[in-house]
């Protein structure tokens, strides 16, 4: 049902236009909104009005009006005035009325559509019976981005996305749970994934400045149907996720780039597990050295060149080279060596899962 606020604002601006007070009652004679001081219309006067058989009425100066909503009975309406200045006015905000109680009608109903398909709610018939009465298109280009804005800010957030992204050109906002906001973004057949991670960053720099919000952004594959949405739903909740365990210093994260991190996010837990008792031992990668584990990670990055890991991090080579020696006496491990590597990299990832995995238990 569309808000007391759209309301009233409809009706003020109205009389602001027009100069013509408008009031708005519900159908038990309770007042909605008013313009100006409507206590003298009594509530037989409105009781009396929606009983009778008519869709116009003047009592005095007060022109009295049916507002349906699909054939039924939705409000009353009153135009105060004598002239028949006063009774146009009034039709039109009738008019005005029931395409605005349409419009949100068909965005709630939009919403509760989108919502459905993206949890897979709707059989396959359904999605193209709704789709065409929703007037959606089916065979265009999408791709859904997931926002993580926080419980506290989600209805903000959403409200200052639908800011930047039009339903006009297909773009939806929406939300199924209270911590993400949903994008399902229309793309033009020109358009790919450089334009889709352009589109993302966009939304955390703007979001962060303007809003002063500290977002995370996931988005899925492109999909050509309407009926493969949720597809991509899923997998923007798996960047997000994913981004969120291995990635924590990238703010976008795509499922086409989680690379072996996609990989150990479906891993069963209690093989991950005996992955890491068979890698560390007795040893707790958590307990190691800030420094060592700072100075691999940039020797990574650096595919293993041990000259320019040293440079930029401003030590010694000799240095660089006793850090990574200290760490294969901890850990039986060379990473300088290629499969060393690899197998130390997996580890702290899968590492890192479990620790994930404990803190969503607690």
């Amino acid at each position: 049902m569309i808000s007391t606020q759209i309301i009233e604002n409809c009706i003020e601006e109205l009389r602001m236009i027009t100069k013509v007070n408008l009031a708005i009652f519900a159908l038990d004679g309770a007042e909605v909104a008013s313009t100006f001081d409507s206590s003298d219309i009594p509530d037989y006067i409105i009781k009396g009005f929606v009983d009778s058989p008519a869709d116009s009425q003047v009592i005095g100066r007060d022109h009295l009006f049916k507002i349906t909503d699909e054939g039924e009975l939705a409000y009353i309406l009153i135009a105060r005035g004598n002239n028949d200045e006063s009774y146009l006015i009034g039709k039109i905000a009738v008019s005005q009325m029931q395409q605005l109680m349409t419009a949100y009608k068909e965005r709630f109903d939009r919403n509760n559509f989108f919502q459905n398909l993206l949890m897979d709610n709707l059989l396959l018939v359904d999605v193209y019976n709704r789709a065409k009465k929703l007037h959606i298109e089916v065979a265009v280009p999408r791709v859904v981005l997931v926002i993580e804005t926080g419980t506290e800010k989600d209805s903000t957030a959403a409200e200052f996305l639908r800011g930047m992204f039009s339903s006009q050109s297909g773009d939806f906002i929406t939300a199924v749970d209270e911590c993400n906001v949903i994008l399902i973004k229309a793309l033009d057949l020109k358009e790919g994934y450089t334009e889709i991670e352009r589109t993302a960053q966009t939304i955390v720099d703007m979001m962060s400045t303007e809003a002063m919000m500290n977002v995370r952004v996931g988005y899925g594959t492109i999909v050509q149907e309407l009926k493969d949405v949720s597809k991509s739903y899923k997998e923007a909740m798996m960047a997000l996720n994913v981004g969120k365990i291995f990635y924590v210093e990238k703010k976008v994260n795509s499922y086409g780039s989680l690379g072996i991190g996609r990989l150990i996010y479906q891993l069963p837990s209690n093989l991950c597990k005996i992955f890491i008792e068979e890698i560390f031992g007795n040893n707790d990668p958590g307990d190691f050295d800030e420094e060592i584990v700072t100075t691999v990670n940039k020797f990574f990055e650096n595919n293993l060149n041990v000259s320019e890991t040293s440079r930029q991090l401003f030590v010694h080579r000799n240095t660089l080279v006793y850090r990574v020696e200290k760490l294969q006496k901890i850990t039986g491990l060379d990473v300088r060596t290629f499969d060393d590597a690899l197998t130390f990299k997996i580890a702290m990832m899968v590492y890192s899962y479990m620790r994930y995995l404990d803190l969503e238990e607690n």
